[in-house]
This record gives C-alpha cells, sequence and structure tokens, in this order.
C-alpha cells in the first residue's frame, strides 16, 4: 500500500469528513488513528475501500478502538520503523509515467519540462530506490537530492498532486543526466564529456541516429539501445553482445507506432499501456520499417511502451523505434551501478547516458502474450 498516494488520500478523506487523527506508514502497511462523530467515522470507513487510488489495493483492514486523541486536525505523521509483523516490509513495484506527468514533461511552460526524472504519487520509482521500509524519501535513493522551495511547497500541499510524492524532483532539485564515452579499450579510463541533461540526451540521440549502441541507466538497471530500423546498428550489437539469434525487444514512442508494426487489438493496448509496461509479443505487420534481424525467423515482435520520462524523451527526440535491451553481456546479471556498467560494457557500448540517482534493486521487463 505504501507509495501509491494512499496517505495523501487518507488525508483528503478525513479532512473531508471533518475528522481528526493522523496516518503513518508502519511495517507492514498504514496506520490510521481517526476520531470524530460516529456517522462521520462509518462514511469514513465506507469511503475508504470505496474510492481507492488507482494504485492502491486493500489487503485486509484491522479495526481496534484507541484512546482519544489531543489534536482536532488531520495531519500525516512520521513513519513507524516497527518491525514488520510478517517479517516482509511491503515495498511498492514501479509505475510507469503517468498521463498528466507525460503532458508536463512536453509543456514548454511547465518548470518541469523535458525533466527526465518527473513523477507524482501515481507513478515514477518505487521499488528499485528503496534503501528500507517504510517508504519514505529518506529511505531511498532521492534522499541526496535535496528539494527546492517549489517541490517542497507542492510535497507539503494536501490539494497538490504531489503531495508527499516521495521521489518528486524537478531541474533545480535533480536528478541529472550526464553523457559518457567509454575510454581507452586497452586500460584508460572513461572520458566524462562536459555534457549535462538536454545536452547529453540530445546527443545519445544524435549517436543513435548514425548507428551507435547507447547505454541507457534507466529504472531497474542499465539498457542498451539503438536504431531498430538499422540492420548494421542491430548487428553490430548482436556482434557485442554475442547474442546470435535471439529476438531483442522493442520500444516505441506510442500505440501508434505500435500499431504501424504489429497487429494490436484491444487487450494488447490495455496490456502494453498497463502500469507494469511490459514487453508484449505481437503479431509483425508483412513490411513493417524495422530491421529483420531484430527477430530472426519470428513472426512477431517483443514490443513496449516507453516506461519513464526519460524513456519518452529519447522515443520523441529519435523519431523512430528502439532496441532496448538489457545492459549486460549474454549469461551475465544487468548492470546497476555506474562502475560496474563502465566496466563490462565499454566493449559493447559506443556512448553511455547516466545519471547521479542510484538504482537498489535490479528489475528487468516482464514479457506478456495473449
Amino acid at each position: 500500500m505504501q507509495g501509491v498516494g494512499f496517505r495523501p488520500f487518507v488525508h483528503r478523506l478525513a479532512v473531508a469528513s471533518r475528522l481528526g487523527g493522523t496516518v503513518r506508514n508502519g511495517g507492514v502497511g498504514v496506520l490510521i488513528d481517526v476520531q470524530g462523530e460516529p456517522a462521520n467515522l462509518d462514511a469514513f470507513c465506507r469511503s475508504l475501500t470505496a474510492e481507492l487510488p488507482t494504485l492502491a489495493s486493500i489487503e485486509r483492514i484491522g479495526i481496534q478502538p484507541a484512546p482519544p486523541l489531543a489534536a482536532s486536525g488531520f495531519e500525516i505523521a512520521a513513519s513507524e520503523r516497527a518491525v514488520p509483523l510478517a517479517g516482509i516490509p511491503l515495498l511498492p513495484p514501479d509505475v510507469a509515467t503517468c498521463e498528466r506527468c507525460i503532458g508536463e514533461l512536453f509543456d514548454l511552460n511547465n518548470r518541469r519540462f523535458g525533466h527526465p526524472f518527473i513523477s507524482c504519487t501515481d507513478c515514477g520509482p518505487r521499488f528499485t530506490i528503496v534503501l528500507d521500509a517504510p517508504y519514505d524519501r529518506e529511505r531511498t535513493t532521492m534522499a541526496r537530492f535535496a528539494m527546492c522551495a517549489p517541490c517542497r511547497s507542492e510535497y507539503e500541499d494536501p490539494a497538490d498532486r504531489r503531495f508527499h510524492a516521495e521521489a518528486i524532483a524537478c531541474p533545480d532539485c535533480g536528478p541529472r543526466l550526464r553523457l559518457v564515452r567509454p575510454g581507452d579499450k586497452g586500460g584508460g579510463s572513461d572520458t566524462l564529456e562536459d555534457l549535462t541533461g538536454t545536452q547529453a540526451l540530445s546527443q545519445a540521440v544524435e549517436a543513435i541516429r548514425r548507428g551507435a549502441i547507447v547505454a541507457v541507466k534507466a529504472l531497474g538497471g542499465y539498457q542498451l539501445a539503438c536504431d531498430a530500423t538499422s540492420e548494421r546498428a542491430v548487428a553490430r550489437l548482436r556482434a557485442r553482445k554475442r547474442r546470435v539469434a535471439k529476438p531483442f525487444a522493442l520500444m516505441v514512442r506510442d500505440l501508434a507506432m505500435c500499431e504501424s508494426l504489429c497487429d494490436v487489438d484491444s487487450e494488447h493496448r490495455a496490456m502494453l499501456s498497463s502500469a507494469e509496461r511490459p514487453i508484449v509479443l505481437l503479431a509483425r505487420r508483412a513490411g513493417a520499417l524495422v530491421a529483420d534481424s531484430l527477430a530472426p525467423g519470428q513472426r512477431t515482435l517483443g514490443v513496449m511502451l516507453p516506461s519513464t520520462p526519460l524513456h519518452h524523451l529519447l522515443l520523441a527526440a529519435a523519431e523512430r523505434p528502439l532496441v532496448m535491451t538489457s545492459g549486460n553481456r549474454t549469461d551475465e546479471p544487468v548492470a546497476i551501478d555506474d562502475a560496474t556498467a563502465l566496466d563490462t560494457l565499454a566493449d559493447i557500448t559506443d556512448v553511455f547516458l547516466v545519471h547521479d540517482r542510484a538504482i537498489v534493486a535490479r528489475c528487468d521487463d516482464s514479457v506478456m502474450q495473449h
């Protein structure tokens, strides 16, 4: 239940029901202390299950009487660091970028325009950045990024959709992109290009357009990207990764691009657009403008939609489908830390698009078929 906007939801519901008390994260869920008129309490309990946020689910509810609270208002209290009753904390999953954040990402007048790490209570990183439970910013790899005044204001505003959004960020707060090129492969050090932010992104896209292979630091690990329409680029990736025939996954900008390449029905659209953003196996259209060597001898393509703001920016700028495959040598784990990636992927990739938010948990893309 943590990391899905549940505490802000409870706060709004309690205030609307004219109740006092607190809500806080606990070891295995959310703890609510609430007091008020019996009719208001009953209405609150009914609404708690009937009006859940999109990402939230309730496994069980335990209700017990408690002594009256001194405070009359309702607030989000500090999280409880108790040992989980079941021994396993409920860590929230990562969630693909929501439509409202995508709208802001491409809005020239929005202060988060072009920010590769935009998120809100409905989307963004969770599981892959959590250091410990309960899920609060100070126990994630976002802790190092101090909130600027506007972000702090949004975080503390009950009426804002980023109220207690733990991964809240903007261009002023960070994280930040940078471009790194592999150094001398005979043993020299990596050379950090003097390119960050939008310049790093644009140069990475230009590299892809020229047929280069780019290692992208994504949510749950590094990915290898190249132009999916270029036989030469795909062949280079196969040779360097020593992946002779196994199909590569394909990332497309949107459903329209997907439908130009594959046969897509309503159930496929639902799977592709789900919060998990899985790879979906789809029948390839005759004459689809992608390299035949993506999936040699196969009638299907593994296709996914962008799952992060960085992916959305890459696909929008590239204006073509991209191979997006795991950032590892064949049969090795996906790289999640920068040092390992720069070492193990240096002989595969031409350039690294990295950022300064650490990845805690490795997480690869799931695959679905209808």
